[in-house]
C-alpha cells in the first residue's frame, strides 16, 4: 500500500481526474474495483481491510492482483503523461534522431540527412554530449551517403565529443563520491571537494561546459548547506564563477544554467554575511531572468525572493523583506515546493524576530504536514529549523506544556542525525534554552553567556553560519531582556 499511496500522492487533482477517465475509458467491465481502490487509497494511505471494503469478505488473493493492475496503469499513466507534455529540448532531438534512423532504413537519404542535422545543431547548442554521442554514431554509420561530408572531420568532431562526454560522466561521478562523504560525516568538505575533482580528473578551466559549471556549483552548494560551511567553499565557488565569465558571449545560450549559477553565487556570498556582493549577484540575476521575453522568469521568481528578502532582514530592512511575503503569490508557484517552503519558514522566522509570536505561530500551524513528508520536500535541515522555530514560539509565547513535549519529540527525532553529522550544538542549544525557560533563577546569567559566546558558536562570527547565529541571538536576547532582532543584526554583523 505504501508504493501505490506514495505514487498517488505524486498526482496533481488534475492529474487524478484524468486517471480517473483513463480507467473508465480502460475498463471493459462495470464489476472493476481499480476505480474504487484508488479514490479509497487517494483519501487515506493507512486503511486497513481494504480487500474486506472492497469484496464485502477477505480476499487477499484478488486484493493482491488488482493491486497489481493499479500499479502498473498509475506507471503506464505517468509515463504517457509524461511524454506527451515534455517539450524540452532533449525531447525534440531525441524524436529528431529516431525520425533521421527511421529514414535512413527506409532509404530516404535526403530528408534523414537534412534531419540528423538539424538535431546535431540543437544538440551543439545546448552542449548535449550524451545525444551528440548517438547523432555522430549515426552520421558516421550513414557517411558515405553524403558526399558533403569529410569522414577525417566527423571522426575528429565524434573523439571530441567523446571527451567532453567523458568530462560530464566524471562530474557525475564527483557527484556521487561527494554524496558518499557527505553521508559518511567527512568534516572537511572544501579538501575533500578538491581530493575528488583530483580523482575524476576535472579541472576548472575554459574549457568546461556551462552545464558541468552549473553541476558543479548545485553540488558545491548542496554540500556546504548541509555541512553549513558555505565559509570553506568561497573561493572555490568564485573561481567557478570567473570561467562563466569567461564565457560572456555564450550567456544567453545557456541562459537558464547561467541563471542558477549567479543564484548560486549570490546565495555563498549571503551565507558568508558579505551581503553588498550577493545583492549585486541577485541584480545580475534578475537582470537575465527579464532575457528571452522572461522565459524564466516565473521559473526562479521564487528563489531570487527568498534570497533578496533574507539580504534585506540582515541588513536591517525587516520591515521591506515581510512586506515582500506578505505579498507574494504562493498558490502561483506552488509546483516549486522546496522553495515555497523556504519562503514560508522565512515569514514565519521574520515575524518571530520581529517579536510577532502570535502571527507567527499562526502561519506555522498551516503547515500541516509530517515531519516525513518534509524531509522529502524540503530536506532534513528544514525540518529541524522548523521544530527548532516551533519551540522557542512555544517558549516566547508561555506554552509550558507544548514546549516539554516538542522539545522530547525533537530529541527523539533528530538526536541520532545531529550526533551523528557532528551538529551536537544544536542539542547543546535547546538544553540551555529550555533549562532557561523551566529555571530562570537558578541559571548564571554569565555563565550562560560564556556557554553561548564560547560553546555553541565554535567558529570565528566570519566562519560561523549565519543561520546559526540567529538562534545564538535569540537566546542572547532572551537572557539579557534585549530587543531580538536588534541583537541579531548586531550578533551577525559583528564579523
Amino acid at each position: 500500500m505504501n508504493t501505490l499511496s506514495s505514487i498517488i500522492a505524486t498526482l496533481s487533482k488534475e492529474d487524478k481526474h484524468s486517471f480517473v477517465n483513463h480507467l473508465k475509458n480502460k475498463n471493459k467491465r462495470n464489476d472493476t474495483k481499480n476505480i474504487q481502490l484508488f479514490k479509497l487509497l487517494d483519501k487515506e494511505a493507512d486503511q486497513k481491510d481494504l480487500d474486506v471494503q472492497l469484496y464485502g469478505k477477505s480476499a487477499k488473493g484478488a486484493f493482491h492482483a488488482l493491486c497489481k493492475r493499479l500499479h502498473d496503469n498509475l506507471i503506464d499513466f505517468i509515463a504517457s503523461k509524461s511524454f506527451e507534455s515534455e517539450t524540452s529540448e532533449e525531447m525534440e532531438i531525441f524524436k529528431l534522431v529516431l525520425a533521421s534512423r527511421i529514414f535512413f532504413e527506409q532509404k530516404q537519404y535526403k530528408i534523414a540527412l537534412k534531419t540528423i542535422k538539424k538535431a546535431e545543431l540543437k544538440a551543439r547548442t545546448f552542449d548535449l554530449f550524451s545525444f551528440l554521442h548517438e547523432i555522430y554514431y549515426t552520421k558516421i554509420q550513414y557517411a558515405h551517403l553524403d558526399p558533403t561530408i569529410s569522414l577525417e572531420n566527423l571522426i575528429q568532431d565524434f573523439r571530441k565529443n567523446q571527451t567532453l562526454l567523458r568530462q560530464e560522466e566524471n562530474l557525475n561521478l564527483f557527484y556521487a563520491d561527494i554524496q558518499n562523504k557527505l553521508l559518511t560525516n567527512t568534516i572537511n568538505i572544501s579538501q575533500e571537494i578538491h581530493k575528488s575533482l583530483d580523482k575524476f580528473d576535472i579541472s576548472i578551466t575554459s574549457d568546461i561546459t556551462f552545464r558541468s559549471l552549473y553541476k558543479l556549483l548545485e553540488i558545491i552548494n548542496q554540500a556546504a548547506n548541509l555541512t553549513r560551511n558555505f565559509h570553506s567553499v568561497l573561493s572555490f565557488v568564485e573561481k567557478t564563477y570567473q570561467q562563466i565569465q569567461s564565457k560572456e558571449q555564450l550567456t544567453d545560450k545557456h541562459l537558464f544554467y547561467h541563471i542558477q549559477i549567479v543564484y548560486y553565487v549570490a546565495n555563498s556570498y549571503f551565507r558568508n554575511k558579505n551581503f553588498s556582493s550577493s545583492e549585486e549577484y541577485l541584480q545580475q540575476m534578475e537582470q537575465q531572468m527579464l532575457k528571452q521575453k522572461k522565459k524564466y522568469f516565473k521559473r526562479f521568481l521564487p528563489q531570487l525572493l527568498l534570497l533578496k528578502t533574507l539580504n534585506y532582514n540582515y541588513t536591517g530592512k525587516a520591515t521591506k523583506a515581510i512586506e515582500i511575503l506578505e505579498n507574494f503569490n504562493f498558490q502561483l508557484f506552488k509546483d516549486q515546493t522546496a522553495y515555497i517552503l523556504d519562503l514560508r519558514l522565512t515569514q514565519i522566522v521574520f515575524y518571530f524576530q520581529q517579536s510577532k509570536f502570535k502571527e507567527s505561530l499562526r502561519l506555522l500551524n498551516k503547515l500541516h504536514h509530517s515531519d516525513i513528508w518534509y524531509t522529502e520536500k524540503a530536506g532534513i535541515i528544514w525540518v529541524i529549523k522548523k521544530n527548532l522555530t516551533e519551540i522557542l514560539l512555544h517558549i516566547e509565547l508561555d506554552h509550558m506544556d507544548l514546549v516539554e513535549s516538542r522539545t522530547k519529540s525533537f530529541r527523539k527525532k533528530h538526536r541520532s542525525y545531529l550526533v551523528k553529522n557532528n551538529e551536537t550544538r544544536a542539542l547543546e542549544f535547546l538544553s540551555l534554552a529550555t533549562n532557561f525557560y523551566f529555571n530562570p533563577k537558578n541559571m548564571d546569567t554569565k555563565e550562560l553567556l560564556f556557554k553561548i559566546e564560547h560553546t555553541l558558536i565554535k567558529n570565528s562570527p566570519e566562519q560561523e553560519d549565519i543561520f546559526a547565529m540567529s538562534f545564538y541571538a535569540w537566546l542572547k536576547a532572551r537572557v539579557l531582556k534585549l530587543d531580538l532582532y536588534e541583537t541579531t543584526l548586531q550578533v551577525v554583523h559583528q564579523s
